[in-house]
């Protein structure tokens, strides 16, 4: 009969998917491991880094089924690891003609994920510090030592806001205003040495100019 043929084709279809699972290239492989690994420590499931480094380096979208035979992941974990990927707005999912399934890819700037990584160990780490500095200094300190205490608390939680304000306005910048920042390097150092230099001449003349008026002044 026809669906007992059927049947066995589909039968066919899924050991040869079994057996010959999505093969990837050596230099893939390594950084698709690398990237699962580095990326519980970042903050993020290894399954899920793994899955955006697949996608990162393939050449062309894939579909869940192919994620999970070039990952050897089940298909469940796959989509937890693509509805992840989603609310950080680093997968993109888009449709083949002629097939229904959903097909996926990282999104082509690169700078997405230093951006998502660093957002992540804020959050974990800088935010919650931020807060008990926070809570500390609406105390009352009792005695000297905690005046004390709470004027370094003091110290550390405006070098850690200074530190947060600069952080949102670069996540705000668009990646290429970024690249442009990162690449003026020592120049910045230049300029800010420029600008004490400015500082000082003008000060020089201020108390040059002053001084005649004192002398002024006191006869």
């Amino acid at each position: 009969m026809i669906w007992i043929r059927q049947f066995r084709q589909f039968q066919k279809f899924l050991k040869i998917q079994i057996k010959y699972p999505m093969q990837l290239p050596d230099l893939n492989q390594r950084f698709v491991l690398h990237f699962g690994e580095m990326g519980s420590r970042w903050g993020i499931n290894r399954t899920v880094g793994q899955i955006y480094a697949l996608l990162f380096v393939s050449e062309r979208p894939l579909n869940a089924d192919e994620i999970a035979q070039a990952l050897d992941f089940s298909r469940s974990n796959v989509s937890m690891g693509l509805k992840e990927l989603g609310a950080w707005n680093l997968v993109r999912m888009q449709h083949v003609p002629g097939d229904r399934r959903d097909y996926f890819s990282a999104p082509d700037d690169v700078w997405a994920i230093f951006r998502t990584l660093a957002e992540e160990r804020r959050k974990r780490e800088i935010d919650p510090t931020l807060s008990m500095l926070r809570e500390a200094l609406l105390e009352q300190p009792e005695g000297q030592a905690e005046r004390h205490a709470q004027e370094r608390m003091r110290q550390m939680h405006d070098l850690i806001e200074l530190a947060t304000q600069w952080f949102d306005d670069i996540q705000r910048m668009p990646s290429e205003d970024v690249r442009q920042l990162m690449l003026l390097g020592g120049a910045v150092q230049k300029l800010l040495a420029f600008k004490g230099r400015v500082k000082q001449v003008a000060t020089r003349k201020h108390v040059a100019r002053a001084r005649p008026e004192l002398k002024a002044v006191e006869n």
